[in-house]
């Protein structure tokens, strides 16, 4: 079955064209860097193979996801190109169209957002449009999904035309070179040579590379100077690079002011007039404050909380009263009665009565995410990335990590600099995800019953602060003279699908559940059975059981911080698993029926200062272990995993013993 590649600017409508004629799900942003890694979906029809690629403005990589494509383009074998692109920003998107039509696979330009291109005041005639390129083009809106049963059809029925690839006259100088290494390279792994050579010209590392196994690395070079040399004599072009932009700029021109005309009055002022307040220097940080601030008002006060009371009461009442009707009619033996009440349904249906709040906080993500917010807080954070040594699409992985850390991690694909890669890596982490809600919601609910969301919006303050600050240490220290360069896709502000919002909530918060029927599920088995034997033997009370020797160990370490008992250290211990298994272990420790009795429970063993210690400690140390498994993969480096590991529970020893030793001596 032949594969089609998807491929296209950032922020263009790529995924969501993906999901129309593939029936799947992938996740849709309204924002630049959704998708930093290749998804392969099938044709409704079951024809071909579409493969979603990472958004790029050029097959000439600077980051990490732009390399994807360029070595997909490279090594993958692929029958055609469907290029998506962005009636509103013809100019701009066409300049990887011509990159591709130079490669010379068979291709479809499928024209997107033909609806905003209109609201400018601008029409696009696909017809010009096509002729001037020498390929079909489709106009479709992907977001409602209007003319992409089209573009399914022409990928489905027979095979495409073939075409030869475009040649654009790039001048006597450029050409000869061109021609050169072109002849000298012949057919490399079956690539267009002329595509190979016009790539080389332009300073593509990864063409550059394969090339010099070829080709002595030396007459490679002096080719390229020697043509840069001519053309910067002939035009006054700096360098190579720019001279075959601006070929392909005028090219570009030409060819944009023959298909579109101007049809009436530009009404993208809204944008502006929006972005002029939400971006203001001085209003946009505390706007964004505050949209962060009612985000936490809905999730804890308004909506999340009496849901989740709700799904406890069935969990933990009703739920757990058939059950154990049914154990009881069954006969089972204490043991096996004891293990799916106290073990399963206590750990797992303790973490469960959450999802409410879980789900709530991913429905508000998703909703700033489509909406085209999400960009606006990296252009607000980046006038105090800046000042750190970052920027601000650094802070985007660190947003994504709300949701959880490890897309946000494999978000940093996005940043240009292998330095600023790393940092942002390194920093995400600190960022307060899904998985530790449960364990906000569990502390808040017990100690700050009336102020929920003023003291979880806090913790994530905290986390942001926390990682601003470590930011500046590190770009002071470990990534000195690194250079910052801030580059980031404003989209238009939409009104965000009800559909798309309830996929984009359910694939995000679907993994909370998963993870319930597996670490959660799992860990809280191995944690009962901890608690219920011992060095003495089975049904031990237990402060006497594995898990308290366990507790115990952390104990003394964490006694200046305020909750130096061997249940807390026991629950830091498989928290580790996931940061969800926390709550788990704690239900199971204190052998809760409901939330209510544990809630209690944890008053008698806490105060307020110490809960909140310890969900700052919660907050900031060590990654879950998916979390460090994914650190692993995208740095490649073991020396990098484990400094991610201890300087976060350095971090969080150092901020939990100053909340606590400050707050006593604050309290007197």
């Amino acid at each position: 079955m032949r594969s089609v590649a998807l491929l296209g600017n950032p922020n263009t409508g790529k995924t969501s064209l993906f999901n129309v004629i593939t029936g799947s799900y992938a996740y849709v942003g309204n924002w630049a860097g959704v998708t930093v890694e290749k998804k392969v979906g099938l044709l409704k029809n079951k024809q071909a193979h579409v493969i979603d690629l990472p958004g790029v403005y050029s097959v000439n990589p600077l980051s990490a996801d732009e390399t994807v494509v360029t070595r997909f383009l490279l090594n993958e074998p692929f029958a055609a190109i469907l290029n998506i692109v962005d009636a509103s920003q013809l100019e701009r998107n066409l300049y990887l169209t011509v990159q591709l039509l130079e490669f010379g696979k068979p291709l479809i330009v499928a024209l997107n957002m033909i609806d905003v291109a209109r609201g400018r005041g601008v029409e696009v005639d696909p017809g010009a449009l096509a002729r001037g390129l020498g390929v079909r083009v489709l106009p479709i809106v992907a977001r409602t999904g209007k003319g992409c049963d089209a573009v399914a059809r022409e990928l489905s029925e027979g095979r495409l035309p073939e075409s030869a690839p475009l040649r654009l006259d790039y001048g006597p100088e450029l050409e000869a070179a061109a021609e050169e290494i072109a002849g000298r390279a012949g057919s490399v792994d079956g690539l267009p040579a002329r595509w190979l050579a016009l790539q080389y010209m332009e300073g593509n590392a990864m063409v550059e590379k394969l090339l010099e196994r070829r080709i002595e690395p030396d007459w490679l070079k002096a080719r390229r100077e020697a043509a840069a040399a001519r053309i910067a004599q002939a035009s006054g072009a700096k360098s190579l690079q720019q001279y075959i932009r601006q070929v392909r700029g005028e090219w570009i021109a030409r060819l944009a002011a023959e298909a579109t005309r101007r049809t009436g009055a530009d009404h993208s002022l809204l944008t502006d007039r929006i972005d002029a307040v939400v971006t203001n220097k001085y209003l946009g940080m505390p706007i964004f404050l505050l949209t962060m601030f009612l985000m936490f008002k809905l999730t804890f006060d308004w909506v999340g909380t009496p849901l989740s009371d709700a799904l406890d009461g069935f969990i933990n009442g009703t739920l757990a009263g058939w059950i154990e009707s049914l154990l009881d009619l069954l006969k089972v033996s204490p043991f096996i009665r004891d293990l799916i009440l106290q073990g399963i349904i206590g750990g797992v249906g303790g973490v469960l009565v959450f999802v409410p709040q879980i789900f709530m906080l991913f429905l508000l993500i998703s909703f700033i995410e489509d909406s085209g917010y999400m960009a606006r807080v990296a252009m607000v954070m980046d006038r105090i990335m800046e000042s750190i040594g970052l920027n601000g699409k650094a802070f985007i992985p660190m947003i994504i990590g709300f949701g959880c850390n490890v897309p946000g991690i494999m978000a940093a694909r996005t940043v240009e600099q292998p330095k600023e890669r790393l940092l942002t890596i390194l920093l995400t982490p600190l960022m307060s995800c899904s998985a530790r809600l449960s364990v906000y919601s569990l502390f808040a609910g017990t100690f700050f019953r009336g102020s929920q969301s003023v003291v979880v919006f806090s913790l994530y303050v905290l986390g942001i602060a926390v990682a601003l600050l470590m930011a500046k240490v590190f770009s002071g220290t470990l990534f000195r003279n690194e250079r910052s360069l801030f580059f980031v896709e404003l989209p238009p502000y939409r009104v965000p699908q009800w559909r798309t919002l309830a996929l984009s909530t359910w694939e995000k918060g679907k993994g909370f559940i998963r993870k319930a029927g597996t670490f959660i599920f799992g860990g809280s088995v191995v944690i009962w059975l901890l608690g219920y034997a011992g060095p003495k033997g089975l049904n031990v009370p237990m402060d006497e059981s594995f898990l308290a020797m366990i507790g115990g160990l952390l104990a003394p370490l964490l006694q200046p911080l305020g909750f130096g008992s061997w249940q807390a250290g026991a629950a830091l211990i498989t928290g580790f698993l996931a940061k969800e298994v926390v709550v788990s272990t704690m239900n199971i420790i204190y052998a809760a029926p409901d939330l209510q009795t544990l809630h209690i429970a944890l008053g008698q063993q806490f105060d307020a200062l110490q809960a909140y210690a310890f969900m700052a400690f919660i907050l900031l140390y060590v990654p879950c272990l998916a979390t460090v498994a994914v650190i692993s993969k995208e740095t490649g480096s073991k020396k990098w995993t484990w400094f991610s590991v201890l300087y976060c529970l350095a971090v969080a020893y150092i901020i939990g013993l100053a909340i606590y030793q400050g707050g006593r001596a604050l309290l007197g």
